[in-house]
């Protein structure tokens, strides 16, 4: 495991990245999700390395290490894969959208398919102008709409939460994991794994709440990727237990990307799935097909 390197792109920027999982194994560039960091892909190290996998997972822009870009929008993001893909000397690889990262995962899809073998959606957060958002949270629900009508209030709350989630990511996780169902409950009790995420989470408000206040406000957006024009191999993952993004924006997805394979789990949550799952998920996301 190498948890944290440097690139300095074309513009000037550095995106911090670290890798998991196999070192001269088959690449696939993981999306992390909502808030999170590079870091969240540790939990995944065990079995990226039983199935030969080298994971690769760049912080986003204003995250982790990576250094904040104002004004970016999600089709800029495979720009920086691409940046990072030819430093690696990868050519083709396959992409992993988590939670939040599937928005990113599907820009990916869409603006370099040259270079993507397979895209992968694990419990991934959906459009949010369809009606799959209307079985989110009364909170997320209104994050999201205070984010798209009051994208500057929004900003300010992000701020103002971003020393507390930095400073005190275990008290705030251990609230979380008190309103999740059983599978995510029975995840979250394990201290390991609860101290990855909680370090996941710590590292993405590093720099502050800059990162995380510019993505909720890119995710209430309508995606300038259109779903039913993707090509590449794609597969959806999702728990029917999940409260954190409801297993209805999976089916959305699954229904509307040409020649989608998806598999609905009826025994698991947000975070049970990728921890549970992972190693059957990435044999299929590197099989290619």
């Amino acid at each position: 495991m190498d948890a944290g390197k440097l690139l300095t792109l074309r513009d000037g920027r550095r995106i911090g990245y670290a890798e998991f999982g196999a070192p001269g194994g088959q690449p696939v560039l993981q999306c992390h999700g909502f808030p999170a960091s590079r870091l969240e892909a540790r939990i995944l190290h065990a079995a990226a390395a039983k199935t030969n996998a080298r994971l690769i997972a760049p912080d986003r822009p204003g995250y982790g290490l990576s250094d904040f870009h104002a004004g970016r929008r999600l089709t800029d993001w495979p720009r920086d894969v691409v940046e990072l893909a030819d430093a690696l000397s990868l050519g083709r690889f396959a992409v992993l959208g988590i939670s939040g990262g599937g928005p990113y995962a599907v820009a990916c899809a869409g603006q370099i398919p040259e270079r993507i073998t397979a895209v992968g959606i694990v419990c991934g957060l959906g459009r949010l102008d369809g009606t799959a958002s209307a079985t989110m949270s009364p909170f997320a629900r209104f994050s999201f709409a205070l984010a798209r009508a009051l994208p500057g209030l929004s900003r300010l709350l992000n701020y103002a939460l971003a020393p507390i989630l930095r400073n005190r990511p275990h008290w705030v996780l251990k609230l979380l994991a008190s309103r999740l169902p059983p599978p995510d409950q029975a995840v979250m009790s394990d201290l390991k794994v609860f101290g990855m995420f909680a370090d996941s989470l710590r590292e993405a408000f590093r720099q502050g709440g800059r990162g995380a206040a510019h993505d909720i406000t890119l995710y209430a957006q309508p995606w300038e990727t259109r779903l039913e024009a993707l090509r590449v191999p794609f597969h959806v993952w999702h728990g029917e237990q999940d409260t954190t993004v409801p297993v209805a924006m999976g089916r959305h997805l699954a229904a509307a990307i040409p020649g989608c394979r998806a598999t609905f789990f009826p025994d698991e949550g947000h975070f049970s799935l990728p921890l549970n799952r992972m190693e059957e998920i990435l044999r299929a996301l590197l099989a290619g097909r």
